[in-house]
């Protein structure tokens, strides 16, 4: 009998400490998808197990999709809100939208939005920052830069301000297109977003 209550509160014990994990939700690109890679290797996987090697007891579910702009997070959101319900939501979006010349107003409002949604859900949230190559244009590069400093300081949420320091147009950081990381931008991208995220942990 002794034995049997042992056993049903070691397994009640292991059911809430799982019913406890917490889910970070990373909804992004082909960047955090990590197209052309073995995802294994991935940035987002990274995090996985850095969490579960310092302790921190949180499910990552990457909800990215390679090619997705800012309009397509927007509108899959509140599906992946609700059936997630996530405490953290990172958003790495925008480089498409920026790639494809989209209004930066535009690309604002489909930030905030997101933002929007996701606080409203409960969870808290991280933006990624991203930049363009300078061929797009002085002006519109600077105005599409200043997207994620307004949407972070309007939305009252953590930025990191480039999510790509350090890698983008570094040679033996990139895949051959120029466009994506490589294997070996991997922890750096890491890196990049670790000092902003872990305080919210």
């Amino acid at each position: 009998m002794r034995a049997w209550l042992m056993g049903g509160c070691l397994a009640l014990l292991l059911i809430t400490q799982q019913a406890a994990a917490q889910t970070l939700l990373v909804v992004g690109d082909s960047i955090s998808a990590g197209l052309g890679l073995d995802t294994s290797l991935g940035w987002v996987n990274l995090l996985d197990k850095r969490l579960k090697e310092q302790g921190f007891d949180y499910k990552v579910v990457n909800a990215s999709i390679s090619g997705d702009t800012t309009a397509g997070g927007l509108a899959r959101l509140p599906a992946l809100l609700s059936e997630q319900k996530p405490k953290l939501v990172v958003i790495e979006l925008g480089g498409n939208d920026g790639l494809r010349g989209m209004a930066p107003a535009q690309l604002q409002q489909n930030l905030s939005g997101m933002v929007q949604q996701s606080q409203k859900s409960g969870a808290q949230v991280i933006l990624l920052g991203m930049r363009l190559p300078p061929n797009y244009g002085q002006r519109y590069t600077d105005a599409f830069a200043k997207v994620f400093d307004s949407v972070a300081s309007e939305q009252k949420i953590p930025l990191v301000p480039f999510f790509l320091e350090g890698v983008g147009g570094v040679q033996d950081m990139m895949q051959a297109d120029g466009i994506h990381p490589a294997v070996a931008a991997q922890p750096k991208l890491l890196d990049n977003v670790w000092p902003t995220l872990k305080p919210l942990l």
